[in-house]
């Protein structure tokens, strides 16, 4: 598993490539807590090159979802496979989530929401 970090605005966006499994999970769950712990309260997990998330990987995402739900948190997903989406769907994270076809999409929705915010 690969992790690329890139920061848009006041947004983390980390592109995962790889498989998320047992053996993989805690260095994704490290990487978002250090965003995290860096002050990052607004992250964009882009799956685009993920092609497996394990159980282990959806733990990793409901443990980020529970540290960013105060106001103006924001935790997405973006760019997922049709095997991904399948394992979300079973998983009812679908509902859970925000899900954006590309981190451009998701990135667009942070900014309308603080638009929004504004007025």
């Amino acid at each position: 598993m690969d992790i690329d970090t890139t920061i848009h605005d006041a947004t983390a966006v980390l592109s995962i490539t790889g498989r998320v499994d047992a053996m993989t999970a805690g260095e994704l769950e490290g990487a978002i807590n250090g965003r995290i712990e860096r002050g990052d309260r607004k992250i964009i997990l882009d799956f685009t090159g993920l092609a497996y998330i394990s159980s282990g990987g959806l733990r990793v995402l409901l443990a980020t979802a529970k540290k960013l739900h105060n106001e103006g948190d924001r935790f997405a997903l973006c760019g997922l496979s049709v095997e991904v989406q399948k394992i979300m769907n079973l998983a009812g994270f679908t509902a859970i989530f925000s899900i954006y076809t590309t981190a451009s999409d998701a990135l667009a929705a942070e900014k309308e929401t603080k638009i929004s915010r504004q007025t």
